[in-house]
């Protein structure tokens, strides 16, 4: 008898196709009357491959057994109720930690130097006759990073390659890395000329960089979000961008996503990116294998490779 597990949105057309071939994927999203599938079939279910999962699911599905989460986050997974009821949940750490920093400074780069405008700037037809102007730069500057995780880290080390000064904040001090630890986030935005988040998600962090962050990073201040939108007070960054009390912003994260503020589209010190962090066919195969690999880690028994509950 095979193992019944479901889906309730698309994944990576690679690891559907893995799964397809181990499991028999139901896909919820695929399904018209969702409540009454679940009455039906819930029981049948072991496994749940993706993200989003809520008590309100977990209830309809009596022998859960595992969540194989498609991403490192999983903020948007109950892993309380999960946690209860003894199911595993997995995620896919490292094998998107590179993919997430590159673009962390491709953002930065094209902030500073204002590359998405220079492009529109070309393409219009402006070029003739006319200055795009002078900007800034990396080398030299301060970069406050929220969150020296994994994916911290590797922002860390590019950004020193890029002749950059590397402090940070956090819930602990790290001693074994060589740069200097804030234990107040206010203290090192004011004292850094880029505040990089890549904090995770949910409860505690939620409105971490506060309007009080916000001022304190300042008019030439530039901020980056690659972690969640639900850390930073939008409404807060979107007043401080428009008067000129924070320098910039280049985002690839939003509250709402994917609605993007209004007031943000109009804005030339910004950069805005759909969600891309991991976006690219290397890392994103990687981490489909992953999901898979520890699903099958759990119905063989085995140790899972990256549980979190």
């Amino acid at each position: 008898m095979t193992i019944e597990i479901l889906q309730t949105g698309p994944l990576l057309a690679s690891c559907e196709k893995a799964l397809a071939e181990r499991y028999t994927v139901h896909k919820l999203h695929e399904i018209a009357d969702k409540d009454a599938w679940l009455a039906e079939n819930g029981a049948r279910i072991r496994a749940h491959a993706g993200s989003g999962v809520q008590k309100s699911l977990m209830e309809k599905l009596p022998n859960l057994e595992i969540i194989a989460s498609f991403g490192v986050g999983y903020d948007n997974i109950d892993t309380a109720t999960a946690k209860a009821r003894n199911i595993r949940v997995t995620n896919t750490p490292d094998v998107l930690n590179d993919a997430v920093a590159e673009i962390t400074i491709g953002l930065m780069i094209s902030l500073a130097r204002r590359i998405p405008q220079g492009d529109q700037f070309v393409r219009q037809g402006k070029w003739p006759g006319n200055s795009f102007g002078l900007f800034s730069e990396l080398t030299g500057k301060t970069v406050g990073i929220l969150g020296l995780g994994r994916i911290g880290k590797e922002i860390a080390t590019r950004a020193q390659a890029m002749k950059m000064r590397v402090v940070y904040f956090g819930r602990h001090e790290q001693p074994s890395v060589p740069y200097v630890y804030y234990n107040n986030l206010e203290d090192m935005a004011r004292d850094s000329d880029w505040l990089v988040v890549i904090a995770p998600g949910g409860k505690g962090t939620e409105g971490i960089v506060s309007r009080k962050v916000l001022e304190a990073l300042g008019p030439k201040g530039m901020l980056v979000n690659v972690a969640r939108g639900t850390l930073i007070d939008e409404p807060a960054m979107v007043e401080l961008l428009q008067n000129g009390g924070l320098g910039g912003a280049a985002l690839d994260v939003f509250e709402e996503e994917p609605q993007v503020p209004e007031a943000l589209l109009g804005l030339d010190n910004v950069v805005l990116s759909p969600h891309q962090g991991s976006a690219t066919n290397q890392t994103r195969d990687a981490m489909g294998a992953l999901l898979v690999a520890n699903l099958e880690r759990h119905f063989a028994g085995e140790p899972l490779i990256s549980a979190v509950v």
